[in-house]
């Protein structure tokens, strides 16, 4: 039986309307501004291009429809956040970028019904942003987050956090934290965390500095923060104590696809600029795209795409059936970060000079695409995580017998 990978009238006319949206009102102004989304207007922009969506009817189409979403599916997702990533400004624009993307998933999966009334609701409906608070400065927890050093330790009638935070996307404005904090064992311990919830104004959070990236299209940087005897009480505490990274889970796979959604977008614009370019610029008798060096590339990066795109339809798949997916979403995202860079990198070789300007928005999003070979885990981690586990299944098998070949 075939597969259907189709998709209903309702998500395409959803797609339209959104590309629409991008090329008409949100590309213009990143244009404009060079991508730079706080010189634009950070979040006063932000909550104008919100309204806007929100009268189209594209704003936030993951988010459950009890909270104000259009409540699609990974699947359908796809589609709709590649259209919306075509602007380093578009997921802002439909609020469906990270973080608040992610936490809106696991939010809606982990928190009670009581946290979803308190953080869920006015996240989704954009009247706050929210930060993600697990990275840290070395020794703490980065790439490998057993080395998680910021603790919780009891208190009457909750919890006091302490520690200190790196690469905190959005934190700097945060309306709430989810903040990842050890309750058992040691650094280098597996397992132990827990996630707490705490509101943007809660005394002991202090957003220290903004730490430069490449990238300018997210909204309240990427931070260094202090948690000082930040009191959390017990009703904020986002599923069981010491769960933490099982809870995290939830998150983490689906935001791994939905990055590679967004960046989809990205290299598919690239692309087209770089077809435009070269189908109409004359050299060496006739139109460069004749030529077989440039063939070449535009070739390459169709494939780039098409895998891409192949991939994260099975990752999505798999996780819209219940599955893990650690395998699936690991492969896309490992994939599909590599290849975005690639694409951008022959956009800009095919544009020649024109690719290196300002006339052209090539190089800029060569620097948006880059950093996500680290984010949401580096490509060598990945890698490891799936040799480790493919290892794994193979010992297992010749242990119960199974032969091969």
């Amino acid at each position: 039986m075939a597969v259907d990978l189709s998709y209903n009238p309702e998500v395409l006319d959803l797609v339209d309307r959104t590309r629409a949206f991008i090329d008409d009102v949100v590309l213009p102004l990143e244009n404009e501004f060079a991508g730079d989304i706080e010189a634009a207007g950070g979040d006063d922009l932000r909550r104008s291009l919100n309204a806007q969506a929100k009268e189209l009817g594209i704003f936030a189409p993951h988010a459950p429809i009890e909270f104000g979403g259009l409540g699609l599916d990974m699947s359908d997702r796809s589609p709709v956040f590649t259209a919306a990533g075509r602007s380093t400004f578009g997921p802002v624009a439909l609020h469906l970028g990270a973080p608040d993307e992610g936490n809106v998933h696991m939010l809606a999966h982990v928190a009670s019904p009581e946290q979803k009334d308190r953080y869920l609701e006015p996240l989704a409906k954009g009247e706050i942003r929210s930060a993600f608070a697990m990275t840290e400065p070395a020794p703490g927890a980065g790439a490998d987050p057993n080395a998680l050093r910021t603790h919780a330790v009891r208190a009457p009638g909750g919890w006091r956090i302490n520690g200190v935070k790196r690469f905190i996307t959005g934190a700097d404005g945060a309306g709430m934290w989810i903040i990842m904090a050890r309750t058992k064992g040691e650094p280098g311990d597996r397992g132990g965390a827990t996630m707490f919830l705490a509101p943007g104004d809660t005394e002991g959070i202090s957003v220290d500095r903004h730490v430069r990236t490449y990238d300018r299209g997210m909204l309240g940087g990427h931070c260094e923060v202090t948690f000082t005897d930040v009191f959390v009480p017990d009703e904020d505490v986002l599923g069981e104590v010491d769960e933490g990274y099982r809870y995290a889970q939830v998150r983490l796979g689906p935001a791994r696809m939905t990055h590679v959604m967004r960046w989809m977008g990205i290299a598919e614009r690239a692309h087209d600029i770089a077809l435009d370019y070269v189908s109409t610029r004359e050299g060496f008798g006739g139109k460069l795209g004749d030529l077989g060096m440039i063939q070449q590339m535009v070739a390459d990066n169709e494939i780039d795409l098409a895998a891409s795109r192949a991939l994260l339809t099975r990752a999505c798949y798999e996780l819209d059936r219940g599955e893990h997916a650690s395998d699936s979403t690991s492969i896309a995202k490992t994939f599909g970060a590599e290849a975005f860079s690639r694409i951008l990198d022959r956009c800009i070789q095919m544009c020649g000079g024109l690719g290196v300007s300002e006339d052209l928005p090539l190089a800029r999003l060569a620097n948006e695409v880059r950093p996500f070979r680290i984010y949401d885990g580096p490509s060598e981690v990945h890698r490891w995580a799936l040799a480790k586990r493919a290892v794994g299944r193979a010992r297992k098998q010749k242990e119960a017998g199974v032969r091969h070949g």
